[in-house]
């Protein structure tokens, strides 16, 4: 009998790319015309993995996650590993956005795409692994056409495909 294929489906961000496109925001922040002065800051906490906007105003907060978004795209990081928070007032009139960084793909969200694959009719077997997703298969081809599926639908979070053998 022919040894089952496998692969995962996992959602990471790589913090490193995360901080060089926050401390580059920084710097622009620092030397743009229009934001020099502002009183605009970006910080990132890597430990809590959230991205924190400071700003005198909602506009330029908006600015600010603009020319991050840029540099995010840049470095090959998704737009949708971030979760933006609300505008929060901050002291002295100021507003604070926060966006906590998507790692891992949450229970609910595993079982739906589990179901959504069960549902495809397509001969593989899914198991959830705490924060990600096994796919096994004997034939390669239904791996294949499993993340074909997957690229096609839309979870709100980024997916990616590691580990195939």
């Amino acid at each position: 009998m022919a040894k089952d294929q496998s692969f995962d489906i996992v959602s990471e961000v790589d913090m490193q790319e995360v901080d060089n496109a926050v401390q580059q925001t920084a710097k622009e922040i620092a030397q743009r015309y229009d934001l020099k002065g502002s009183g605009a800051s970006i910080a990132l906490d890597k430990s809590a993995a959230t991205v924190t906007v400071a700003a005198p105003a909602d506009f330029v907060a908006r600015q600010v996650i603009d020319v991050l978004n840029t540099k995010l795209v840049r470095r090959g990081i998704d737009l949708k590993a971030l979760a933006w928070g609300d505008v929060a007032p901050a002291s002295g009139g100021s507003v604070r956005i926060t966006a906590a960084l998507v790692n891992g793909i949450e229970t609910g969200l595993a079982k739906r795409i589990s179901k959504d694959v069960r549902d495809a009719k397509i001969k593989v077997k899914v198991q959830i692994e705490g924060d990600r997703l096994r796919v096994f298969s004997p034939k390669r081809d239904d791996l294949q056409e499993v993340i074909a599926f997957l690229k096609e639908q839309e979870y709100g979070i980024p997916l990616q495909y590691t580990n195939y053998r």
